[in-house]
């Protein structure tokens, strides 16, 4: 069914479509849309059999969807950012505890200083807790992606976050085109829990385990991971197969074929690269664009097949590891070990600077003419404000690019003319 929707509610009707048994809801931007959305489904009784909780804290609604989960229910909660923090003892104790709770980040950056605009910087803090993370670049992809989700994480027993760009995805109204209850139903089971907590029988669920188990448990918990990408993979075939969208999947490749340049990218910033490689190749610049949809579990073989022999790849990133490089990078160095490829990192887009088709061009511009000298390089920022802060002599010099407010500017000028 078409529906010109927000994207939050996009996500809250794919989501009762799943039939949930608890949702565990905590306000935050820019999420709170979808678990307001669902709340008022609830209410109305289009969604049915569902225990809907507002908690005080993102703490709380992790612990009570841990409990939720434990229980026996199918599980589901949302947040971003600060709350995302503030959930973080429950999110490695739900992937310890093998629960499938699924969890919308609506990713947006950390403070200090406090910022509620897009970056991925919450989510990719949360690389190592266990949880399958699976990123989206359009609001369809992300509708498709959360039913998948419920799926994927009951097949492989570990939860899974679901990551769409605040504000840019949640808040954006297009057309989406959302599956038939009959058609989620024939592809999603209803919920058998493998293991849960029943006071007829009961057992004990994450009980203290000392050193002569715990190596063997987190080998096991990797196992899950690694047998997660061909779970992925099937289940996305079977989705298309059922609803004829073209969504989620380990990666997705863009005009790869014979490029000079390859990005990978996450997130909806694929969709302005794909106009800008489209705008290059008019101009003869042949580059493409690497859609990565699964970092975590991280699908190595599959990257190394995408890039293949291309000589440069760009990893245009939205946060970035403080002290050391791109969060990317050593991912996709080890997926390319052995290969002669020049692997470069493009930081932009923090805290919500718009990622535009220029930057895009200008990324590919930078690879081709052989400008970057370092493995991390940050655009689109203005060097004189950095360097007002610095005492050195030298400052830095770093590859200008047009600022949010200098387009705006510009756009406001023009319409005035």
């Amino acid at each position: 069914m078409l529906k010109q929707i927000e994207g939050s509610l996009g996500i809250a009707e794919a989501v009762a479509l799943c039939r949930p048994g608890a949702i565990c809801a905590y306000p935050i931007s820019p999420q709170t849309h979808i678990v307001e959305n669902l709340g008022k489904m609830v209410k109305t009784g289009q969604l049915q059999d569902c225990e809907f909780l507002n908690v005080e804290s993102e703490f709380s609604a992790m612990s009570v969807s841990i409990g939720a989960s434990a229980g026996g229910v199918r599980a589901y909660t949302a947040t971003a950012s600060q709350g995302l923090l503030f959930m973080t003892e429950g999110i490695y104790n739900a992937a310890g505890l093998g629960l499938p709770i699924v969890m919308t980040v609506a990713s947006r950056a950390i403070g200090a200083p406090i910022n509620i605009w897009n970056d991925h910087s919450d989510s990719l803090s949360q690389r190592d807790s266990g949880w399958l993370q699976l990123f989206c670049e359009s609001n369809q992809d992300a509708l498709d992606t959360h039913i998948m989700a419920f799926k994927i994480a009951e097949e492989v027993g570990l939860p899974v976050m679901v990551c769409m760009d605040g504000f840019v995805l949640t808040h954006a109204f297009e057309r989406l085109d959302l599956p038939s209850q009959e058609q989620v139903d024939q592809f999603l089971p209803a919920y058998e829990p493998r293991e849960f907590l029943d006071p007829k029988e009961p057992i004990s669920m994450g009980a203290m385990v000392g050193p002569e188990a715990f190596t063997e448990l987190r080998i096991l918990q990797q196992r899950k991971m690694l047998k997660a990408i061909p779970i992925i993979e099937r289940v996305t075939k079977e989705y298309r197969e059922i609803t004829g969208h073209h969504s989620g999947g380990l990666l997705d490749c863009y005009n790869c074929e014979n490029a000079d340049v390859k990005l990978i990218i996450m997130g909806s910033t694929v969709g302005t690269a794909k106009d800008a490689v489209d705008e290059l190749k008019a101009q003869g610049i042949n580059a493409g664009v690497i859609s990565l949809k699964a970092f975590r579990p991280f699908p190595y073989d599959e990257i190394r097949a995408a890039i293949g022999d291309t000589k440069n790849v760009v990893i245009v990133e939205r946060s970035f590891s403080y002290g050391a490089r791109g969060i990317l990078h050593p991912e996709v160095s080890r997926a390319m070990r052995g290969k002669d490829t020049n692997i470069y990192t493009a930081v932009c887009g923090l805290g919500g600077r718009a990622i535009l088709g220029t930057t895009i061009k200008g990324i590919v511009k930078h690879c081709l003419d052989g400008k970057f000298c370092d493995e991390l390089t940050w655009f689109d920022v203005d060097s004189k404000v950095i360097n007002s802060y610095l005492k050195d002599a030298e400052g830095i010099t770093l590859p200008e690019g047009p600022l949010p407010e200098s387009v705006l500017l510009d756009t406001l000028q023009k319409v005035r003319a």
